[in-house]
């Protein structure tokens, strides 16, 4: 057997503001809306992953999702225009990523990173 694709399903009411959030402000693409889901998605190739944590790395809690951007700098400008309080950073973190944290409109924390180079 062999995993095709591993998807986050967050709990909402609120399907208008999640799209609103990932897509408006993150750039995602809406490729499915039945109404009751809507699923988003990058138009990048990666592998399905999944990370187990004690803890969020520089003594922070562990975030919920984690994003990887190419410009961690107009992500923090999307995400300021749009008044959402960064939390954390932004970071050079000692394990080479550059990131910070925001809380996404159903409060979960969301870890904003890009590898620097």
């Amino acid at each position: 057997m062999r995993i095709i694709r591993i998807v986050p399903n967050v709990a909402t009411q609120d399907i208008e503001s999640a799209k609103s959030f990932y897509r408006d402000i993150l750039g995602l693409d809406v490729v499915m809306d039945m109404g009751w889901i809507a699923t988003l998605e990058a138009n990048a190739l990666m592998r399905p992953q999944l990370s187990f944590a004690a803890q969020g790395g520089s003594r922070t809690a562990v975030p919920d999702i984690t994003i990887e951007v190419d410009d961690l700098q107009e992500a923090l400008h999307r995400l300021q225009k749009a008044g959402i309080t960064v939390e954390y950073g932004p970071a050079d973190e000692p394990w080479g990523v550059r990131r910070f944290y925001v809380r996404d409109p159903f409060g979960r924390l969301l870890n904003i990173m890009e590898h620097p180079g």
